[in-house]
């Protein structure tokens, strides 16, 4: 709980420090910055927990952003109805898209995903009846709760901050509990995980599903704060960039995956003032620390005695009901 609390106080406080400069381009900077954090923490949870390599997270992002402005500019629906509709369309595009493939491993895996981010994103790019192709969509409304309007900046920046605040604690509750911890089995080795009992193939498609469900979240928030979206918002370079944050930040660390996301959005707007060469820097920022630090910022270890500590007891003593270990994913 006290992570979640500090991630409160940081979100309630910044709003103070930002209006010390009065330029909404600081909030924008800090929304986006938000919504990258609920990308990582996302793919977090199919990358860093199941350990499966995915390589088309942008697409499920495109996805949501796409059903959000689409619901938005032909129905007129508002942004309460979109933001859970966005990550359910999201979640059973990628539930359809894991039937075929949850049976891949290791770089076949990764090459399907890779391959099925480039056909939603041609889907989004020539589809122009639909999506408008390459024209985009604009987002004619921004955000609001059951009618009444949070459009201004600290609206849409506390709106912003509240979804990202509960999706990255239901993922870290996900990702510490006997669900995660049988989704790390099967990262580990799922030829043993299922000889043990575990679902592996049914628990990769959860956790495909539920990943796509949190970046159809993240598309919505970025439909509505930018007001308009197009196909390259979603290109397979995104899918890299968000993959990268995770890595950075530690592989199978949840706290890693915020503070990578943060890092890679943030350093290259403060290194601004380097003109061109603060590509460079970032790349070589990023370099430097795999290379010196291959698990990540704040691995995994130190992810889960963070959790261990906060939990105490109740970590080492609770169990499932019945004595058996037949938890979530078990047959």
């Amino acid at each position: 709980m006290v992570p979640a609390l500090i991630l409160l106080l940081v979100f309630a406080a910044l709003p103070a420090l930002l209006a010390g400069f009065d330029k909404g381009y600081f909030y924008q900077i800090a929304n986006l910055a938000l919504i990258f954090v609920l990308l990582s923490a996302s793919m977090h949870l199919v990358t860093g927990v199941a350990g499966l390599l995915h390589l088309g997270h942008a697409a499920f992002y495109g996805v949501g952003a796409y059903t959000a402005a689409l619901l938005t500019s032909k129905l007129g629906l508002g942004f309460t109805v979109t933001l859970p509709l966005s990550g359910l369309v999201a979640a059973l595009v990628a539930f359809l898209v894991a039937l075929p493939t949850m049976r891949l491993v290791s770089i076949y895996f990764a090459v399907a995903t890779l391959a099925i981010g480039q056909m939603l994103y041609l889907v989004m790019l020539n589809w122009v009846d639909f999506t408008k192709g390459p024209n985009g969509v604009i987002v004619s409304k921004g955000f609001e709760l059951f009618g009444f309007s949070l459009s201004g900046r600290l609206g849409a920046y506390y709106t912003v901050a509240a979804v990202v605040t509960l999706s990255v604690i239901a993922i870290g509750r996900l990702s510490h509990s006997y669900y995660g911890n049988a989704l790390r089995s099967i990262r580990e080795d799922d030829q043993c995980a299922d000889a043990m009992g575990v679902s592996t193939v049914r628990l990769k498609m959860e956790a495909f599903t539920l990943s796509a469900f949190f970046a159809g979240i993240a598309g919505s928030l970025w439909a509505h704060m930018t007001g308009y979206i197009s196909p390259g918002d979603f290109k397979f370079s995104e899918s890299i960039l968000i993959l990268a944050m995770v890595v950075v930040g530690g592989l199978g660390s949840l706290p890693g995956a915020v503070i990578g996301a943060l890092l890679l959005i943030l350093l290259p707007e403060g290194l601004r003032a380097l003109g061109d060469f603060r590509n460079i820097m970032v790349g070589l920022v990023m370099f430097l620390s795999i290379l010196l630090l291959p698990k990540g910022l704040l691995g995994e270890v130190s992810a889960l005695r963070l959790v261990r500590r906060q939990l105490g007891a109740a970590w080492r003593n609770t169990g499932p009901a019945n004595g058996k270990g037949e938890g979530i994913g078990w047959r």
